[in-house]
This record gives structure tokens, C-alpha cells and sequence, in this order.
């Protein structure tokens, strides 16, 4: 055998590394979307930011399919037994991110009717602020998971807790456009 050509054939690693990696790159969302949060978490799949590349655009309806929780919007006290229900029929291990004010901490909906933060009910590793964040937020938040999953490995079975991980947005806005202006003055629509 020529050696020469071995030593550009040859890969070593570790078997847990490998695993790891297999299993960041695969994570399979389960999207539970009830208001503007869920046009953000759809934008996130959009060819636009393209969350396939890392691995997690593909959406399973099936809780037993999915290993990714993404709560995104308000949730409701009649909601809740279901949510708990699909989040309890997830693959374990399963990751939990809570999307938005709404899903976090109740958001501006300070009523009987809407719970005041998902983890109250249910282990959430990673929280995704704004009203409604935007997709590269989310993005980050689904980063922030994976990152753990290859530092950290698959955890031991029921001895995980949750990440509980604020995610920092780092979105800048920019200036807002200068109105038109024509001959000097600002076009103005006269009734």
C-alpha cells in the first residue's frame, strides 16, 4: 500500500464526536405557532434565511417525529394541556425554545386567560426575545441548542435540565427612509 496517498485517506475522531455532530446537524422542529411569532418562525424556513443550513428545516407535525419544540406566541389555558401533551410525546432527548414576549412571559396579554410564561408548565432551554423576534434571532436560538448538543453530548437519560438560555439579540435597525420630496418640499397628498 502506498503510504504517500494514505495519510490524505484517513480520518480519526472519536465515536462521541461523531454522534454529536450527527445530532446537531439533524435537529427536527416541531413548530406550535399561535400568532405573530408563527409569520416570523415561517420567514426562518423562507429561502430568504434558510435555516437549512444548519440542519433543522425540517418541520415535523408529528410529536414523535420531532425532537425541537418551538413554542412561538401566546398560549392559552386551554392550550396549555395540549401543548404539555405533544411536549411529553416528543423523542427524548427533546429541546424546548420559547419564541417571543407572548410565549416567554405572557407579553402584553396580562389576562386570566393566558399563561405568563410557557415554563411554568414545561422545561424551556432556550428563550428567544422580541415582539416578534426576528428570524436571525431565532436562528441563533436554534444555534445556542446546537452548540450544546456538540460541547455536551446526548445527556443522561432523565437527568437533564433545561438550558434556560436568553438569547441576545443582535439586530441593529437602521435609519428610516427620508420622504420623497419634489422641487424642494414634502409631497403631500392635498384633500
Amino acid at each position: 500500500m502506498d503510504t504517500q496517498t494514505l495519510a490524505d485517506n484517513v480520518l480519526t475522531t472519536q465515536l462521541k464526536k461523531v454522534v454529536n455532530w450527527a445530532r446537531r446537524s439533524s435537529l427536527w422542529p416541531m413548530p406550535f405557532a399561535t400568532a405573530c411569532c408563527g409569520i416570523e418562525l415561517m420567514a426562518t424556513a423562507s429561502s430568504r434565511y434558510d435555516l437549512s443550513r444548519f440542519g433543522a428545516e425540517a418541520m415535523r407535525f408529528s410529536p414523535r417525529q420531532a425532537d425541537l419544540m418551538i413554542v412561538a406566541g401566546r398560549v392559552t389555558i386551554k392550550m396549555m394541556p395540549v401543548l404539555q401533551h405533544i411536549y411529553q410525546q416528543m423523542c427524548e432527548p427533546k429541546w424546548v425554545i420559547s419564541m417571543g414576549a407572548c410565549a416567554s412571559t405572557g407579553g402584553v396579554f396580562d389576562a386570566y386567560a393566558t399563561i405568563q410564561g410557557i415554563d411554568q408548565f414545561m422545561p424551556v432551554d432556550v428563550y428567544v426575545p422580541g415582539c416578534p423576534p426576528r428570524p436571525e434571532t431565532l436562528i441563533e436560538g436554534i444555534m445556542a441548542i446546537q452548540r450544546i448538543i456538540d460541547n455536551e453530548g446526548l445527556p443522561p437519560a432523565g437527568k437533564r435540565r433545561p438550558l434556560a438560555i436568553a438569547i441576545e439579540t443582535s439586530y441593529k435597525p437602521t435609519a428610516q427612509p427620508v420622504p420623497l420630496t419634489i422641487g424642494g418640499n414634502r409631497s403631500v397628498n392635498h384633500v
